[in-house]
């Protein structure tokens, strides 16, 4: 990609009122984001979607307030060793592009692969126990045989707690922000972050010099879910951030898990609920997370791990490592070719074509009844 497409890219993420879905929607259109933000008005107003208003945006005085902020933008991510990753990017992360509300652009500052072979959040209440934190730890002990990257929220209580165990263990971790990467909140956390940066990362949609707005913290959460084969809830109150996550990753069909406390603790409500009510399963021992996220079978059946594939996404068009994506999360399950296609919202036909293509490489298997698997 060169530096005139990530700069449009950039730019139209940056116009006000363009959120995710409607910057998608263009593109579809479009083509490429230069085309959209240099489309006339009179072809802008037959896209779906697109009012005067929004055409008013695309082709006014906002348009230029984008383009020299991307231009300013550009000079420091590049200053500040930042990467800025479009949703098309073959670097975004492959399982957020699977959720419906995936962001369209994502900061990131770090040295942790996003799309890591394993994945797991965790997270829970700004108020946490001893028992929170000693909990935190044993988990975070225990995922040790399966070296996953372990993220969280950089936020007070078990979010911290989470980022500092997996460092203290060597574990990779990414802490998901509701600023800009130059916006460390809480602020008590930069040297934690900046430890981070190094043994994992910092990732957020939001650009730089955005302050920690709480509305910002709900749409964080849902890339701390999407970014996870499954959510862990430490230590929850009945209400609260760690329960807007588990909720968002059960509608993302991920998998959660919470941590039972004593009944009659305000800082295990919510956990007991989430198991009560059948929408958790219960941490008990890292058996019962390695069983639930099919991480067990390579690890029990001989003792230690076996070799599995494993794939980099530049190797690959970000179709192709799309499909890819998706039919590993399967855990060897059989997926039709139109489930593959509205699963990675690419036209069936490209499909076809794309897993004939991986299918002569050796990455998948073609079996009856259109039904495909990783070989």
């Amino acid at each position: 990609m060169n530096d005139d497409t990530l700069f449009h890219e950039l730019a139209l993420t940056l116009l006000p009122g363009i959120g995710p879905q409607l910057t998608r929607q263009l593109m579809s259109y479009g083509g490429a984001a230069k085309n959209v933000l240099m489309m006339p008005p009179g072809k802008l107003r037959r896209i779906p979607g697109v009012g005067a208003a929004t055409v008013a945006i695309l082709t006014g005085k906002e348009r230029e307030m984008a383009f020299r902020k991307a231009e300013t933008d550009l000079k420091k991510a590049e200053k500040d060793g930042v990467q800025i990753l479009f949703y098309t990017s073959k670097r975004f992360p492959s399982r957020l592009k699977l959720i419906p509300d995936a962001p369209a652009i994502l900061y990131y500052q770090g040295t942790a692969d996003l799309n890591a072979p394993k994945t797991v959040a965790l997270v829970g209440t700004r108020k946490a126990t001893d028992y929170g934190r000693e909990q935190t730890e044993r988990i975070v002990k225990g995922l040790l045989p399966h070296r996953p990257l372990v993220v969280s929220g950089l936020a007070y209580g078990i979010d911290i707690m989470a980022h500092r165990a997996a460092l203290q263990e060597g574990l990779e971790t990414v802490g998901v922000m509701a600023t800009g990467l130059d916006r460390i909140y809480p602020h008590t956390h930069q040297k934690t972050a900046e430890k981070m940066r190094e043994q994992g990362g910092l990732l957020t949609e939001f650009p730089f010099g955005t302050p920690p707005d709480r509305y910002n913290f709900p749409a964080r959460n849902r890339i701390i879910a999407g970014l996870s084969d499954g959510t862990v809830v430490v230590e929850a109150a009945i209400k609260g951030g760690a329960l807007i996550t588990a909720e968002l990753a059960l509608s993302y069909d991920r998998d959660v898990l919470a941590v039972p406390g004593n009944l009659g603790s305000p800082s295990s409500e919510g956990c007991n609920a989430l198991i009560r009510d059948n929408k958790a399963a219960l941490y008990a021992e890292p058996r019962d997370l390695e069983q639930l996220l099919n991480w067990d079978a390579a690890l029990h059946q001989s003792g230690k791990f076996k070799p599995t594939p494993s794939y980099s996404a530049d190797d690959f068009t970000a179709d192709e490592f799309a499909l890819i994506t998706i039919l590993a999360a399967a855990s060897g399950r059989e997926m039709q070719m139109d489930e593959l296609a509205w699963k990675a919202q690419i036209a069936i036909y490209a499909v076809a074509s794309l897993l004939l293509a991986l299918e002569f490489r050796g990455v998948v298997r073609a079996l009856p009844g259109k039904k495909f698997a990783l070989v």
